[in-house]
């Protein structure tokens, strides 16, 4: 028997979605560019060229070269090698913070638009709340009123046990920096979610569901929100990108991911101090945040378009 082929399979919503991306081809290079932030985090160390905190102060501040691509920092650090291992802390805080903030504006939207009443009420007045106080007071607020309490609880560890891990300060930084970027971007998801549900939970395949006696919960998760996917799916690529933006801008204004763990937000931070006299250490983390950001965007309108049906021909 002869292959099927791809064309005459049964069509599906996914089945396609993945034709229609396929064929927009800024998202396939906003993909292949995602992809290689993938693969650079995660073997990021097997390939950066030098250590990343490797110093020689005998050549600071060089401009590219073949020893070093990117040239060198203040403190002789390779920035290439910098920029490979801030690749790895740009990308656990992008989907550390949107798991994050996904899990709880689906849960809070789901239910609030499902069940409404009280409780609906009170979301959007939290959510509401929440979205009105500006990002960076709260994130300034909770990193500063938890830093010092945190650090003192992890060196009580130390003591307890002598375990180096506990001296970590990597550690306390994103602690900080999922949790209070995870409470100022939830809000959105929580919107779109209920808005979703609004509109699913009045189909008659529901009404159907309710007439065979099926519970509240199965309905909700076995109906209502798989039909509910499409827009959270395409809010969560562009919330990667405003993610790792977001998390940037808090280590550019130091309350973010602190020194020596790169990020390309103190990167851009510490460049900008000296682009005067040596642009390559501004230029070299700006260009690369900025690329990756319009990548996560590429990809984003193009998931608006390949699972939205009216762009349908």
């Amino acid at each position: 028997m002869t292959a099927i082929a791809e064309d005459d399979r049964p069509s599906s919503l996914w089945r396609d979605a993945w034709k229609r991306l396929r064929r927009n081809r800024l998202a396939v290079i906003g993909l292949f560019i995602i992809a290689i932030l993938v693969i650079v985090a995660a073997f990021g160390p097997w390939m950066s060229p030098y250590d990343f905190l490797s110093q020689n102060l005998d050549a600071r501040n060089q401009p590219p070269s073949g020893l070093h691509w990117l040239g060198t920092d203040d403190l002789g650090r390779d920035v290439l090698s910098r920029l490979i291992y801030g690749a790895r802390t740009a990308f656990l805080v992008a989907v550390g913070v949107t798991v994050a903030a996904v899990l709880i504006g689906v849960v809070l939207g789901a239910i609030a638009g499902f069940y409404g009443g009280a409780f609906d009420r009170f979301v959007m007045w939290f959510t509401d709340m929440t979205m009105s106080v500006p990002q960076l007071l709260l994130v300034v607020v909770i990193n500063a009123s938890l830093k010092q309490p945190i650090s003192l609880w992890m060196e009580a560890r130390y003591m307890e046990t002598l375990n180096p891990i506990w001296r970590n300060s990597a550690i306390i930084d994103f602690v900080l920096v999922f949790g209070s970027m995870a409470l100022i971007t939830w809000p959105p998801y929580a919107r779109l979610v209920r808005a979703q549900v609004l509109s699913v939970r009045g189909r008659p395949y529901v009404t159907a569901a309710r007439a065979l006696g099926l519970t509240n919960r199965i309905i909700l998760m076995r109906y209502v929100l798989p039909n509910a996917m499409g827009p959270l799916i395409v809010a969560v690529s562009a919330g990667l990108g405003t993610a790792m933006v977001l998390e940037s801008a808090f280590s550019f204004l130091g309350v973010g991911v602190t020194p020596p763990t790169p990020s390309w937000g103190n990167m851009i931070s510490d460049g900008l101090r000296v682009w005067t006299n040596y642009p390559h250490l501004l230029l070299a983390p700006a260009a690369v945040l900025a690329v990756v950001t319009v990548a996560f965007n590429f990809l984003g309108d193009g998931l608006n378009d390949a699972l939205n049906p009216k762009g349908q021909k």
